[in-house]
């Protein structure tokens, strides 16, 4: 029988592999790549797919950690680089989150994006936040010129934390202009890096 935290892994894991061969399936002109100053440095399938199985297995141990769970970080992986963001209470918290996730196998090194906070959420603050991430989230797939996609999105008490690998610093500047300008956006925390 397997344990709830294999069962944890293989299911996040089949779950980016399948999100994975959807995307996969776009051509260089449908992902901005052949657009000027967008490009960013390339990976193959399966670089991709690798990343894919290390971010399902890093959430996953996070997920299993008693001391974790409860934290909602995002994960994003480039070329074996994990990258960690969201809100949490305590530095103990960030620095046990970032040993967890660089004891992960495939994790060449982690990038520790976590904001703190030390508001507590309310019941009424969280169905908020969950508003404001799906308007920040629909706002950042209508602009073309965002790969909003490799964006995160995370909010707390109406503070926006975006993260994840883009192509270059034009995206990251028209990403921060678009979610200011969102009702209910309190401060938005830029968080993401650009491809290597």
């Amino acid at each position: 029988m397997r344990s709830r935290f294999e069962l944890l892994t293989l299911s996040t894991a089949l779950m980016a592999l399948t999100a994975l061969s959807v995307g996969c399936s776009k051509t260089p002109e449908a992902t901005g790549a052949s657009a000027p100053g967008a490009s960013a440095p390339s990976t193959t399938v399966g670089t991709v797919i690798d990343d894919s199985i290390v971010s399902a297995s890093v959430k996953a141990a996070l997920l299993a950690d008693p001391d974790i769970k409860g934290f909602d970080f995002k994960v994003e992986t480039r070329k074996g680089e994990v990258q960690l963001s969201g809100f949490v209470d305590k530095q103990t918290q960030i620095d046990l989150a970032v040993t967890v996730a660089g004891a992960v196998t495939g994790v060449k090194s982690v990038q520790n994006k976590v904001s703190l906070q030390s508001r507590a959420p309310t019941v009424g603050g969280k169905i908020d936040d969950t508003v404001v991430t799906a308007k920040v989230k629909a706002a950042l797939l209508a602009d073309e010129s965002i790969k909003s996609l490799d964006i995160g999105v995370i909010t707390r008490q109406g503070d926006v934390q975006l993260s994840g690998f883009v192509n270059n610093q034009s995206q990251i500047d028209r990403a921060l202009a678009v979610v200011s300008g969102i009702a209910g956006v309190s401060r938005v925390s830029n968080e993401m890096s650009i491809k290597k």
